[in-house]
Formats: structure tokens, C-alpha cells, sequence
């Protein structure tokens, strides 16, 4: 993420200045060598889980598929549902897997070479034809695959608790009011949304 971006977000927003202050410059790096297939089974291990329980789970499934770093979506023929469920997925979660397979074969799911020329919108619009599959989870693959900078994922808890922490709000604040404050960040939301999510990472080290 460049300085333009940390100093428009200084100038826009005080406390978003402050923040930048105290952690220093984004580290955000997208790993663009990511299939939107592993994006997508990536970001459903995430889904209702702290970070260190869906890298467990994402840890044990990779080892059903020895000699590959992650597998591809024709090698889940090879493994039963029960299989990736002792992985730690709920069965909710493996129907979404076996989709984003079946998607991505069929090709409604695009290849890497494809999505760069995509908006983020269409990519929104397709991908959430997918089972399992909502606006989250595609903004996570637009962030941590794709890189794109004006990706303010409302939803999310992380960020959401970030900004009740920063701006000492007594409530979270809803998705609607979080993304009419956030209009002061554009086009940068990616990065207001990772100094909010390491704003809640400071809290929660503090608490502990």
C-alpha cells in the first residue's frame, strides 16, 4: 500500500491520522499467487473462526493432498465428505467447498487470469452465485488475493470492533454507518480496513 494512500486517510481523518501513527505503515501484502479457488476455500475455513483455528482446519486438509501445497479443484473427487470433516469443516462448509470446486470447473468461478480484468463488482455478482459464498467472503479474496485498495468489508467483525475501538464508541457500529463514514476514506478503504482490524488486534493483546 503506498504513502498516497496513508496520506490521504491522515488528512481525511483524524483519527484514522492517529492510528497510522501509533501502528506505523500498512504491511499489507495480497498473495496474488492465489487461484480463486483456494481464495474462496481459504475465506470459508475463515468463516465465524479466529485466524488460528481456520489455519488448524486449512493445515489438515492440505495434508489430505500429498505432494501439493493446495489442491486443485479436481482432486476433491478424491476425498470423502467424511474425510474432510475429521479436518475440522462443518458440513455446511464442505458443501461450500464441493461447490467452489464444481464452480470452478465449470467456470463460473474465473481463472486468476481472468479476475485481474474483472471489477470488483462483477466479481461480487459472480462469485456469490456460489454456495456458501456471500459478499464477505468475496471481499476478503478482492483484499488478500487481489489487492484491490477501496475494499471496505462492513461486515466483518474485525473491522466493525476496530472502529468501535478507535473512534470509542460504546456500540458496534452497523455495516450502513460504518460505510457512510468510510466514504472520507476513498478510494483507500483496504487500508482503513487493515489499521481497523490491527486497532482491534492491539485491544484484544492489551486485554490479554
Amino acid at each position: 500500500m503506498n504513502a498516497a494512500a496513508l496520506e490521504h486517510l491522515s488528512a481525511a481523518d483524524p483519527v484514522m491520522a492517529r492510528l497510522i501513527r501509533e501502528i506505523g505503515p500498512c504491511q499489507l501484502e495480497p498473495e496474488t499467487w492465489r487461484s480463486p479457488f483456494q481464495s474462496l476455500v481459504q475465506a470459508v475455513a475463515h468463516q465465524q473462526l479466529n485466524g488460528t483455528a481456520a489455519e488448524t482446519i486449512l493445515t489438515r486438509f492440505k495434508k489430505l493432498f500429498p505432494g501439493r501445497k493446495f489442491p486443485r479443484p479436481e482432486d476433491l473427487a478424491s476425498v470423502t465428505d467424511e474425510q474432510i470433516r475429521a479436518c475440522g469443516f462443518s458440513f455446511a462448509k464442505i458443501r461450500a467447498i464441493r461447490d467452489i470446486a464444481e464452480k470452478t470447473l465449470t467456470g463460473v468461478v474465473p481463472t486468476a487470469r481472468q479476475i485481474v480484468k474483472m471489477s470488483d463488482d462483477e466479481i461480487i455478482e459472480r462469485l456469490t452465485e456460489v454456495r456458501g459464498v456471500g459478499r464477505w467472503t468475496v471481499e476478503m479474496l478482492l483484499i488478500f488475493q487481489l489487492g484491490r485498495t477501496d475494499v471496505l468489508p462492513a461486515d466483518d467483525f474485525g473491522v466493525r470492533n476496530g472502529f468501535r475501538i478507535a473512534y470509542k464508541k460504546r456500540a458496534m457500529p452497523k455495516p450502513k454507518a460504518l460505510l457512510a463514514h468510510g466514504r472520507r476514506w476513498r478510494p483507500h478503504g483496504t487500508t482503513a480496513a487493515w489499521y481497523l482490524w490491527r486497532a482491534a488486534d492491539a485491544a484484544r493483546k492489551k486485554a490479554d
